[in-house]
């Protein structure tokens, strides 16, 4: 199979153009891959996610839909069975860069108070009292040790991709902004705003990962009892720790002032749609211009639209498929 190569010309321009990762150190390809996405020039990325037992599924499922692969194709390093599933996401991940598509990787971990394989309920959307979150974010003690396991276990993982020479739109620890996870609702600087900055340094400067853009992935604010979503804003860890900007729009809930609070916050990053239940219409995508990729969740791509909406976002003339970035 060939290597996906990017546009000559679109990396030609980017270079020119384009700004640099926050990591100092990027590699080249992870510059490019940026770069690129900030020259979409108003257009947007189509996108899949599937579960990591079936690393293949949903993505294939919107090939048969709309007839063409999505531009990205993205998995999640959640560990719920006696089996890391590392290593059968990095061959996925592999395997999908050979034929043309963009890497997102995501990681729904359990709380660092326990050991893998890690329970849904009882531990990715557990929750950390007030001192177990100060001790998680204290060097030296037993939760900061816990969770210094369970991101170096990641990270020799995103290492074998890095020596593939593979970028990654890596977006952990999102919808932050809400509270059904055990890092949401800890709004602050001594909150969300302090684990996403260990998090970056730990791969960047302690595990020379120089192969990831960095997505910091909210969710779309919302005023909903037991379900909310706060403001980005109070959860946002700054322009020298991020990439590109997301969040996660289920229920058709594409509202213009979360699209302006995110464009605000941004302040020229790209920005893109992290997940999304029911695709956007074109009539949404004409006035926020501006999202770099939609990834569709799982099999929301079949249960929250029909085959002729998912036809018609892969037919409209500003999404990018697949085959439109191979060369």
């Amino acid at each position: 199979m060939k290597k996906a190569i990017f546009p000559v010309i679109l990396l030609i321009i980017s270079t020119v153009f384009g700004q640099n990762p926050v990591n100092p150190n990027a590699s080249k390809e992870a510059k490019e891959l940026l770069n690129y996405i900030q020259n979409l020039d108003g257009k947007i990325l189509a996108g899949q996610h599937s579960f990591n037992e079936e690393p293949e599924r949903f993505y294939n499922d919107a090939e048969i839909l709309s007839g063409k692969y999505p531009a990205v194709w993205g998995t999640d390093f959640y560990w719920n069975n006696a089996e890391d599933p590392g290593d059968r996401i990095v061959q996925a991940a592999i395997k999908k860069h050979e034929e043309g598509a963009i890497v997102t990787l995501m990681w729904h971990v359990g709380r660092p108070s326990e050991q893998p394989p890690y329970a849904w309920k009882t531990s990715v959307q557990n929750t950390l009292t007030d001192q177990q979150w100060q001790e998680l974010t204290t060097p030296g003690t037993i939760l900061n040790n816990n969770w210094l396991a369970q991101v170096d276990n990641v990270a020799g993982h995103l290492k074998k991709l890095q020596d593939a020479k593979i970028p990654v739109l890596w977006r952990p620890y999102h919808e932050m902004n809400g509270v059904w996870f055990w890092w949401g609702n800890k709004p602050g600087k001594n909150g969300y705003i302090k684990l996403w900055k260990m998090l970056y340094e730990r791969l960047t400067d302690y595990h020379k990962l120089n192969n990831l853009i960095w997505v910091w992935n909210a969710n779309a604010p919302r005023d909903i009892p037991q379900d909310e979503a706060f403001d980005y804003k109070d959860f946002y860890p700054g322009n020298k720790y991020v990439d590109i900007l997301a969040t996660d729009v289920y229920h058709n809930d594409y509202e213009q002032k979360d699209y302006d609070q995110l464009i605000k916050l941004a302040d020229g990053k790209p920005i893109a749609l992290g997940e999304v239940g029911e695709l956007p219409k074109p009539e949404i995508l004409q006035a926020q211009p501006k999202w770099s990729w939609f990834m569709v969740w799982t099999d929301f791509l079949n249960q929250a639209n029909s085959p002729e909406r998912v036809k018609a976002i892969y037919d409209y003339d500003q999404t990018i498929t697949r085959d439109e970035i191979k060369r």
